[in-house]
């Protein structure tokens, strides 16, 4: 069972998928360049620097978490290994539907504990913060996080993924987008002129930061969807300076304070889709009140970089697509065979496809619109395609087959307008309207009106592909035989 950050690690090294890095490399871009590099290989490990620059031997930083690694990402949330994506999909959309709370641990129980540090002996730059990008505006502690938060009406714990850039030994400046839980919380708070408590914990569980990447219902904490994922409870612990609950065996903690009105400039800095996000402008500061953290720390780092060198862009695919299913299905929507959220489009953010089978006049047309609105795929998204179920939705080369064959654009796309976006979408200018986007909604199914008559696709028969599945190895043919699921009627 996973507890913490080096119950992964040592599960990951198992696998064969962490590589430890020796070679001294710099904080300075080197450590991210090398991730950037490394990360363009199919199925990159994990990385797990040792040797920083101006750092004592030993100070680790750890890159590449998830990468494109689909087996990465089922350990993490304690599912089997070695399936297809589409397999993967629908297990993690059983394990998202299932809650547990978090359970509090005395506080000399807790690894991340070991150390605690307050007042003017806190120092952020004893870890090992990296620039990753030239352009970027500073040293980014906090771009692989679980971010914790309290909503100041019902109490209830957030977690989220917010980047932050150090502003001074003891100071951060915190970037969300609009409409992220963190900011609706912290506006509330501000409007009454109150300060909002937060904590940001670096190498945690990767399964806290899968939760606090997603969107859930704004009124439930993701500490209990991460317990129901794993069916064990996340252990927590109370924290110093401030009231909430933080990960109980992190790496490292910061808690601190942010109040009304305490700003400063934040950013550039090079986000998720491959280009530097908004320009530099002014974002909330978060004061530094306590530091925790284990002996010898490891801290997490995830570069934000076009795929595949982007650290979680398939996790989001996955997962957001899981999400994506699940949603849909208690809307009452009927027939969906499939989703799939493609990483190579924006991180998973771009675009997503749902493979329905076809029931009633509008059914593919229905999805598409539910789908573009629902909370999980609501933020940022652009393009939602529906495919008729003999369609893989995992497959571009079948779902761009089935847009260049069973999509009329006269008639097959619909557009939504002033729907919800983010700051850091590169095709909005001026930046002021960027929070503003638009959505391409894409029929790609067959003419449910002539669905009877629609052009008979061509397939193999299933006795003969059976054969030549059997006789693969023998005939001297490469690889292994492909995984076809359509098959012509037999008689």
């Amino acid at each position: 069972m996973i507890n913490d950050l080096r119950d992964w690690i040592r599960e990951v090294e198992g696998l064969g998928e962490l590589l430890r890095v020796s070679g001294e490399v710099d904080w300075d871009q080197e450590m991210s360049a090398l991730t950037y590099m490394v990360g363009k290989q199919e199925k990159a490990p994990a990385l797990l620097f040792d040797n920083i620059q101006g750092y004592p031997l030993g100070t680790k930083a750890l890159w590449n978490i998830f990468g494109t690694s689909q087996d990465r990402i089922a350990l993490t949330m304690g599912l089997p290994t070695g399936k297809t994506l589409l397999e993967t999909v629908i297990m993690a959309r059983e394990r998202l539907g299932r809650r547990l709370p978090p359970v509090e641990v005395d506080a000399a129980t807790a690894s991340v504990n070991e150390h605690i540090v307050k007042g003017d002996d806190i120092d952020l730059y004893r870890f090992p913060i990296p620039k990753m990008w030239p352009l970027d505006g500073g040293r980014y502690l906090g771009t692989w996080n679980v971010f914790v938060s309290k909503d100041p009406d019902d109490g209830h714990l957030n977690l989220g993924t917010y980047r932050q850039m150090v502003l001074s030994k003891n100071e951060l400046s915190v970037y969300w987008s609009p409409g992220k839980d963190a900011k609706l919380q912290s506006d509330r708070a501000f409007s009454r002129g109150e300060p909002i408590e937060v904590a940001a914990a670096y190498g945690a569980d990767p399964l806290l930061f899968l939760v606090g990447s997603q969107s859930f219902p704004k009124n439930l904490s993701e500490y209990d969807f991460a317990g129901g994922i794993r069916g064990q409870a996340v252990e927590v612990v109370k924290g110093e300076t401030t009231s909430l609950l933080i990960p109980a065996h992190a790496e490292i903690v910061v808690e601190g304070v942010i109040r009304p009105g305490n700003e400063r400039p934040e950013g550039p800095f090079g986000e998720f889709q491959g280009y530097y996000g908004r320009p530099e402008g002014n974002a909330p500061v978060i004061e530094v009140t306590c530091v925790h953290y284990r002996e010898d720390p490891i801290l997490t780092c995830a570069l934000m970089a076009d795929y595949p060198s982007s650290d979680a862009w398939l996790l989001y695919s996955l997962v957001k697509a899981a999400r994506l299913w699940d949603d849909l299905d208690k809307l009452g929507i009927p027939g969906i065979n499939g989703v799939y959220s493609f990483p190579a489009n924006a991180g998973g953010f771009g675009m997503v496809v749902v493979s329905v089978e076809q029931r009633y006049p509008g059914h593919a047309m229905q999805v598409a619109a539910l789908a573009a609105q629902c909370p999980g795929a609501a933020y940022y998204t652009k393009w939602i395609v529906v495919v008729d179920e003999d369609v893989d939705p995992t497959d571009i080369n079948q779902v761009m087959w089935a847009m260049g064959t069973r999509c009329d654009p006269a008639t097959d796309i619909d557009i939504l307008r002033n729907t919800w976006s983010t700051f850091l979408d590169p095709t909005k200018n001026p930046p002021e309207e960027r929070p503003y986007g638009s959505k391409a909604l894409i029929n790609a199914c067959k003419d449910y009106r002539h669905i009877k008559d629609f052009a008979r696709r061509t397939k193999l028969s299933r006795d003969v592909y059976e054969r030549m599945v059997e006789r693969w190895d023998a005939l001297g043919l490469p690889g292994s035989p492909p995984d076809i699921t359509q098959f012509e009627d037999q008689a």
